[in-house]
């Protein structure tokens, strides 16, 4: 044997010694793995293809104060179908009658499902989707196809539930009920109710079930049951009236609308309860379509204008500074205060009493009287608002209440015009929540409440916890004082800035506020000033049953910005809608009550009705209900536009009729 072919036999050896070598490492390595780190091994590869995958549990239901659904969870289906699973007989035999069930659901032509099932099967397709986000009764239908009916194991059913948010009204009172948003990290939000307590009582208890990874992250169920049922979350019945909450929607948005406005809001609050009783936001989007998009009634602290001007004169009548015989000096409309000009509408009222300065929202008569009273001393006045705890928010349950803004010495923006500005509502901030739990206050004859949007926390009939009123202050002033405060509140919608929307049918009291906002002093913010217009008051004045702020943010200046023109007929309509749609007074004394005015106007209406038989009657600034009573005593089709008193009639005064003639009554 040659040198070269030794050397080639040595190498070859080396070669088959490291390939033996190899070998044996491989079994042995083999070995350790099956024997030793076994169990370890299949642990972690069920582990990997294995999970308890999540069910989300439903959130309970949000029902309004008269049991009406406001917010419910609606269980959606997807229904998938593994083409692996069935036997090649099943499938052969099962998939034609699939195919024709499918066609009778969907509307397609069998041959369509057939050839896409067909190419999934060939494809070895596990996650084919035959129908997604169906609700429960198409899902019931659904798993009993041919095929699908055989369950997971020998028909390949796969079935996936989730649940959807619905919304029975709309976008009515959405913000403030509450809804779920998802930002691009995937962190999920909640706003409103649905947000305050979710967590406590909507959120439910998650269920379990195992399922297998089939690739692609996709999971397909084992066994057509859970390991553990989701436990759904409690219902929560909360104090919004849906018929309140329509009717302050649409107010809200007709006025918004007429006047071109960026935002607004709207809060009727029942007095005795603090109790919300509707709550609308509406925000100008970019198309100049009105939506709830945020909820600006809690969130939005800004300067309230004259609004808070009843705040001030409590403050000065609570101290006894004044008193109701008081005389304050206007002069003619303009006055100086350290260097700056305060101005009043027109030439001014030079020298009226306290009450008139106030009825007629005189900027001049409220800044003098808190300076010639508080100047000296300007914490006395902060610390008459923080009695009534007006510089602290309301600690609603509710994310995002914007925090209140009452100055006092030492403050950066505190200066010697602090205090006669803050008289007339600048120089400080409060959210429309925040003043209108004052003037519901007053209305309450003092007790300040908190206001409170649940009432109750259900589950099916079994209540789980109720609420009651919370109250922030017992007492805000003297009987005294609030009796003033009510009068001249009363007097501003009789007499005063509220007159317009004064009516003999149904009493009103509350204050108009006019405030600017994004002001200064260049000549662009002069030829395009902004305001905000609001009213707050309540209703009736004999027996407050409801107190109601509105605010309307930079309404049209071609149109109109005072309080009393923007926000007061909205407020007017409402009033007026709920004093007509919602008994006011529960008990009766006496079935044998009289009221003069009452008389006056049925002994008009008989006279009418006896006089008129074939005639047309004048109906304008009648009552729909005697309106309609006339002319349907007539033999007329009534149609009514509106709400409210007759404005205009379609067929005029005097005007010969006939039966079942048309008549169209329009209404303000």
């Amino acid at each position: 044997m040659s040198v070269n072919e030794t050397n080639i036999l040595n190498r070859l050896y080396f070669v088959a010694g490291c390939m033996f070598i190899f070998g044996l490492a491989v079994v042995i390595k083999l070995l350790t793995i099956q024997y030793v780190n076994g169990d370890k091994y299949r642990d972690l590869a069920e582990k990997r293809t294995i999970e308890n995958r999540d069910i989300p549990a439903n959130r309970g239901n949000v029902y309004s104060v008269n049991g009406n659904l406001l917010a419910t969870s609606i269980p959606k289906y997807d229904i998938r179908i593994d083409t692996k699973t069935p036997r090649e007989k099943v499938w052969q035999k099962q998939i034609g009658p699939l195919c024709d069930s499918l066609s009778k659901y969907r509307g397609k032509p069998a041959s369509y499902y057939r050839n896409r099932l067909d190419k999934a099967k060939a494809n070895k397709n596990r996650y084919f989707l035959l129908a997604r986000d169906i609700g429960y009764s198409d899902y019931l239908r659904v798993r009993n196809f041919p095929l699908l009916k055989l369950g997971a194991f020998k028909g390949g059913l796969i079935m996936e539930q989730n649940t959807k948010r619905e919304h029975p009204m709309g976008g009515i009172s959405m913000r403030t009920i509450g809804y779920e948003r998802t930002d691009e990290n995937g962190n999920v939000t909640r706003a409103g109710i649905d947000g305050a307590f979710g967590d406590k009582y909507l959120k439910g208890k998650d269920g379990h079930r195992l399922k297998q990874k089939i690739g692609k992250g996709q999971w397909k169920p084992i066994v057509d049951y859970n390991q553990i049922e989701p436990q759904d979350g409690y219902d929560v019945y909360t104090t919004i009236d849906v018929n309140i909450q329509d009717i302050a929607h649409h107010s809200l948005l007709e006025q918004l609308e007429k006047y071109d406005a960026e935002h607004g809001c709207v809060v009727v609050m029942e007095v005795k309860t603090g109790e919300i009783r509707a709550i609308s936001n509406l925000g100008k989007s970019k198309s100049g379509k009105y939506y709830e998009k945020r909820n600006y009634a809690v969130w939005e602290s800004h300067e309230p204008g004259s609004t808070f001007k009843l705040m001030a004169i409590m403050a000065a009548l609570e101290d006894k500074v004044i008193d109701t015989s008081t005389i304050v000096d206007t002069k003619t409309g303009r006055k100086m205060f350290y260097g700056r000009a305060i101005n009043d509408t027109g030439n001014g009222y030079g020298k009226i009493s306290v009450g008139e300065a106030f009825e007629k929202s005189s900027n001049i008569g409220l800044a003098t009287i808190i300076d010639d009273h508080y100047s000296k001393s300007p914490n006395k006045f902060i610390d008459r608002l923080k009695t009534w705890r007006l510089h602290e928010n309301l600690d609603l349950p509710i994310i995002g209440e914007g925090n209140p803004v009452i100055p006092k010495p030492g403050d950066e923006i505190w200066s010697r015009n602090a205090l006669p500005s803050m008289a007339y509502g600048y120089n400080l901030q409060l959210t429309p929540l925040q003043t209108l739990t004052f003037y519901n206050a007053v209305a309450n004859n003092g007790e300040m409440l908190k206001p409170r949007f649940l009432r109750q926390v259900k589950e099916l009939d079994r209540e789980i916890e109720s609420f009651e009123k919370v109250v922030r202050v017992k007492k805000i002033a003297s009987d005294e004082t609030i009796k003033i405060a009510q009068k001249l509140l009363e007097n501003v919608v009789e007499r005063g800035t509220g007159k317009k929307m004064y009516s003999k049918y149904f009493s009103m009291a509350g204050k108009t506020g006019t405030a600017r906002t994004d002001y200064g002093n260049n000549q662009e913010w002069l030829k395009d000033r902004k305001y905000i217009s609001s009213f707050a008051g309540y209703f009736p004045v004999e027996n407050p049953k409801y107190s109601c702020i509105v605010v309307i943010h930079k309404p049209s200046l071609k149109v109109g910005y005072y309080g009393a023109d923007v926000t007061g007929p909205v407020f007017k309509r409402i009033a007026q809608k709920i004093f007509t749609d919602t008994p006011i007074i529960d008990e009766i004394g006496s079935l044998e009550v009289q009221n003069a005015a009452v008389e006056d106007e049925f002994q008009n209406y008989y006279d009418t009705s006896n006089a008129y038989l074939t005639i047309m009657p004048n109906v304008i600034g009648l009552p729909i209900m005697d309106a309609m009573a006339l002319c349907e005593n007539l033999g007329l089709e009534v149609k009514i536009t509106g709400s409210g008193l007759v404005t205009s009639q379609s067929i005029p005064k005097g005007q010969k009729v006939k039966k079942n003639q048309t008549i169209v009554l329009k209404l303000s």
